[in-house]
C-alpha cells in the first residue's frame, strides 16, 4: 500500500510546501496554507488511463467545420465566438449575486427548447429552490433536467442516464471527489474536479459549463491553472447596483478573445442590449463641464461610452487621485503630461474620473478623452455634444495613431456624432462618412484648444499660462 502523503497547499495561489508556514511564499498572503492529503499515484493513474491514442501526421488530419450550437442572445453567441461549441469546456466566474447563475439558467432553457438536452447540475441549491428560481425567469422545459449533487461520481451515474448535450455545474467550489481527503473547494478538489469534467466533456462530446467563484481581488478563486484547463474563460461583471451587466471573454479557443456582449437585468432576468453605445450615452448631460465622448473596441465591437471627470481644489496636503472604469495609474500619468506639457496647474487638486455605465476600459485610445475631461473641468468649459475623442497619449504630449479607426468613426456616425478628434496619422488612406469632421490633432494642446478654446483663443500662443 502507497504510503500517504500530507502536503500544506495555498488556497489563494496553488504554492505547495512539506511544512504550515504562516505566511505564502507564493503570494505572499497570510494564513493560506491549509493540509491536505495526497492520494497514492496508483488511483490516480487508474482514473486517467482511457483509449489509447496514436500520433497522426498533421497532413493526414482531416479538417472539418467545428459546428455550433446557436442560442436565442446574440450577445451571448458573439462572445462564445458564434455559439456553443461540442465537447468544450467553459468557465464563467463573477461576483456573487451579480446574475451568473440567471445566465446560464435562462440559456439552458432556450437551447432546451430548440430540442438539445440539457443537465442543470446544483450544489449550492436543492431542486425546489431552483424550481423557484426558474419560475420567476419563465423556464418551463421538457428536456431541461436538474439535479441537486455535489459527487462527482454520481454525477458521472447521471450523465449515463440522461445522455444530455449540454451539461451546467453550478459551482465548481461545492463539487468534489471522494478519493480525495481534502474538503470541498480546496485547490486539491478544484483541480481534480474540473480535470474529470473536461475528460467527460471530450470523451462524450458534452458540452460543459462550470460556474467559479471569484475572490476578494475580482479574480477566479483556485489556482491559474483552472483557466489553462478550460477551452473558454468568461467573466461577468457590472455593479450590483446598476442593471447593466458585462460578458467579457477573456481565453477563447474558438473565437476571439475580449470579446463583450451588454446584458440588462430586469424583474424577469437577463436582456440582451443590442445597441450598448446608445444606452450608455442615453443620460449624458448636456453643456455639463468634466464630460468627452470616446469609441472603445472591446473585441470587435466599437463601443461609445462617457468618461467623466471632476477637478476640485484640495483640502489635504496630498491631492486625491481616484479612477472608476480606468486604470488609476494610467490617470495619474495623463495629469502629469496636462501639467508638464500643457500647463494646467493640477498639483493642489482632487480629480476623480468615472466611466459611466459602469464600463470598464483599459486601452491607450481612450486616453485623449480622459485628458479633455480632465481639462474641461479644470477650466470649467464644456465640450460640444457633438464631439468624439480618440487617440493615445505619449510623455511628450504627442497624440499617437490607434488601430482599427474606421470602426471608431463608423460607430460615433450611426450615433449622431459630427465632429471627431483623432491622431494625424489616422487621416491618411481613407474618408471619413458623410456628415462628419474629422480633425486630426498632433498634440494634445493643439486638441484641448480646438475643443475648449474659441477662436480668438486658439490664435494666442499663451492660452494656458503658466499659473493657468
Amino acid at each position: 500500500m502507497a504510503k500517504v502523503k500530507t502536503v500544506f497547499i495555498c488556497q489563494e495561489c496553488g504554492y505547495e510546501s512539506p511544512k504550515w508556514m504562516g505566511r505564502c511564499p507564493g503570494c505572499q498572503n497570510w494564513n493560506t496554507l491549509v493540509e491536505e492529503t495526497i492520494r497514492p499515484a496508483s488511483s490516480v493513474l487508474g482514473q486517467t488511463a482511457g483509449p489509447v491514442s496514436k500520433p497522426s501526421r498533421l497532413t493526414d488530419v482531416i479538417l472539418e467545420e467545428e459546428p455550433r450550437i446557436k442560442t436565442e442572445m446574440a450577445e451571448l453567441n458573439r462572445v462564445l465566438g458564434g455559439g456553443v461549441v461540442p465537447a468544450s469546456l467553459t468557465l464563467v466566474g463573477g461576483d456573487p449575486g451579480i446574475g451568473k447563475s440567471t445566465l446560464l439558467l435562462q440559456t439552458s432553457d432556450q437551447l432546451a427548447r430548440t430540442g438539445h438536452r440539457i443537465l442543470y447540475i446544483s450544489g449550492e441549491e436543492s431542486v425546489r429552490q431552483t424550481k423557484m428560481r426558474a419560475t420567476r425567469l419563465g423556464v418551463s422545459s421538457e428536456n431541461l433536467y436538474v439535479l441537486a449533487e455535489t459527487d462527482i461520481r454520481q454525477i458521472e451515474n447521471h450523465i449515463e442516464q440522461v445522455h444530455p448535450e449540454i451539461m451546467v455545474i453550478d459551482s465548481i467550489q461545492t463539487i468534489y471527489n471522494s478519493d480525495l481527503s481534502s474538503a470541498p473547494g480546496s485547490i486539491s478538489q478544484v483541480k481534480e474536479c474540473t480535470a474529470y469534467l473536461l475528460r467527460l466533456a471530450k470523451q462524450r462530446g458534452i458540452a460543459v459549463f462550470i460556474v467559479g467563484h471569484v475572490t476578494k481581488n475580482g479574480a477566479l478563486a483556485g489556482p491559474r491553472t483552472l483557466e489553462h484547463m478550460v477551452d473558454t474563460v468568461l467573466y461577468f461583471e457590472g455593479e450590483r447596483h446598476h442593471t447593466f451587466r458585462i460578458l467579457r471573454a477573456v481565453k477563447n479557443r474558438f473565437g476571439s478573445t475580449n470579446e463583450m456582449g451588454v446584458f440588462e437585468m430586469k424583474e424577469g432576468g437577463l436582456v440582451e442590449v443590442a445597441n450598448p453605445s446608445e444606452i450608455f450615452l442615453q443620460e449624458r448631460a448636456k453643456g455639463a463641464a468634466g464630460s468627452a465622448v470616446t469609441a472603445s473596441i472591446e473585441g470587435t465591437r466599437p463601443l461609445l461610452v462617457e468618461v467623466q471627470a471632476l477637478v476640485t481644489p484640495t483640502s489635504f496636503g496630498n491631492p486625491r487621485r481616484m479612477a472608476a472604469g480606468l486604470d488609476n495609474h494610467r490617470v495619474s500619468l495623463l495629469m502629469a503630461v496636462l501639467e508638464k506639457r500643457v500647463g494646467l496647474l493640477l498639483q493642489n487638486q482632487d480629480a476623480y474620473v468615472n466611466v459611466a455605465g459602469g464600463v470598464k476600459l483599459d486601452e491607450p485610445a481612450v486616453d485623449l478623452a480622459t485628458a479633455i475631461s480632465i481639462a474641461s473641468s479644470f477650466n470649467n468649459q464644456p465640450t460640444k455634444v457633438s464631439d468624439v475623442f480618440i487617440g493615445e497619449i505619449g510623455l511628450t504630449g504627442e497624440v499617437r495613431r490607434v488601430s482599427r479607426i474606421e470602426q471608431r468613426v463608423n460607430e460615433a456616425s450611426k450615433l449622431g456624432f459630427t465632429r471627431i478628434f483623432i491622431p494625424q496619422k489616422n487621416l491618411e488612406g481613407w474618408s471619413s462618412p458623410k456628415g462628419v469632421t474629422l480633425i486630426g490633432v498632433e498634440s494634445l494642446t493643439q486638441a484641448i484648444k480646438m475643443a475648449l478654446g474659441s477662436e480668438k483663443e486658439l490664435n494666442e500662443p499663451d492660452f494656458f499660462p503658466s499659473d493657468f
